[in-house]
């Protein structure tokens, strides 16, 4: 198992000199990765393109660009370019929000995400095709446009790859499925090793319907990481994260997450944290989340306890351990990379 680092929403958590002290620490400690991410504040494309020309062997991840912020041409562009200038170090993750930022931020119908999925998917490979046009015809996607001046273009930088892989971040069933199906990695949050058989079942499932092996795909699992001897502390310093998604990311109706806290087995608590988070009252939403919710879905403690949380995410499935830090200063921050690298090598998972 590798260890990565998600730097999360660039500006919300991090300053930039903290966080590019982050990326260079974990490069120096032999982190695999470095992800960042974006919903309605700062884009992810900047942020690693200054990582990128900061840093050498660490490689680049999106965790994820948005798929209705941009175009999949515009997007090919984008990982080509930034493989280019990070001399083949990009990792691109995808996913199609949520209907609030979907619609309510891009102005894009929110409508059959799987099958807008799976056509943005096919023209992104299309386009990082080498020496390939594009054209192509789908329900969502046509390229080029019919009855008008178009014609199939081709894209006239390279990335560095033969094969940018391309993670998906996926929740529900038929998502992991498709997957399984056409992705070369899995963005996981909220992920526990209790449970990990079933979301890992319907990759598989996708995996054997497309023809796919079991093997080779990166199973990435993002949790968030606390250093510390007192095991409660830490989970109280995770409350606000994991409130702000079981309790924020959506709508009453519609929060994917509140759905991943129901199948892990905490259906009551995370209505609980909804209906507190949605009334503002984020103090009691975070404060309604169980513990073992906290637990299982995060790495807390010391680093004896991190190793062993680790080593259970690596008999379930995990290939890359992604740490999300959660407060502390920026030398503490420091610290708990080095923990964790420490934990790795401790829990036996390492590569």
């Amino acid at each position: 198992m590798r260890l990565a680092l998600n730097l999360g929403y660039w500006g919300a958590r991090n300053e930039a000199t903290a966080g590019l002290r982050l990326a260079r620490e974990a490069e120096r400690l032999g982190f695999s990765c470095v992800w960042a991410a974006e919903a309605y504040g700062s884009d992810a494309v900047s942020v690693l393109a200054w990582l990128a020309a900061q840093t050498e062997r660490i490689e680049i991840g999106a965790a994820v660009l948005q798929i209705p912020a941009r175009s999949p041409a515009m997007t090919a562009m984008t990982a080509a370019t930034l493989d280019a200038l990070s001399d083949g170090r990009f990792r691109l993750g995808l996913g199609v929000s949520g209907p609030q930022v979907s619609e309510g931020w891009h102005g894009v119908r929110f409508a059959d995400p799987l099958g807008r999925t799976r056509e943005y998917v096919d023209v992104v490979r299309l386009a990082l095709g080498r020496k390939q046009r594009v054209s192509y015809e789908g329900e969502h996607i046509r390229l080029p446009l019919p009855g008008g001046p178009g014609k199939p273009l081709m894209l006239s930088v390279h990335p560095v790859r033969e094969r940018v892989p391309i993670y998906l971040a996926s929740l529900g069933p038929r998502n992991l499925e498709l997957t399984g199906e056409i992705a070369d990695g899995w963005l996981g949050l909220f992920v526990s090793p209790r449970h990990l058989d079933e979301p890992l079942g319907h990759i598989r499932a996708g995996q054997a319907r497309s023809g796919r092996t079991a093997d080779g795909l990166d199973v990435v699992a993002t949790a968030p990481l606390v250093v510390g001897d007192d095991v409660a502390a830490c989970a109280d310093r995770v409350r606000p994260y994991a409130a702000l998604y079981v309790g924020g990311m959506g709508s009453r109706k519609r929060n994917f997450y509140r759905d991943v806290a129901v199948r892990l087995g905490y259906g009551e608590a995370a209505a609980a944290v909804q209906d507190r988070f949605l009334a503002r009252d984020y103090a009691g939403a975070g404060a309604a989340l169980p513990f073992e919710l906290l637990d299982e879905t995060s790495l807390l403690g010391d680093e004896a306890r991190i190793a062993d949380r680790m080593a259970a995410y690596a008999a379930a499935g995990v290939t890359t351990m992604s740490v999300s830090l959660q407060g502390g200063t920026p030398d503490e921050q420091l610290a708990s990379l080095a923990t964790a690298a420490a934990a790795l090598d401790l829990s036996g998972a390492a590569p």
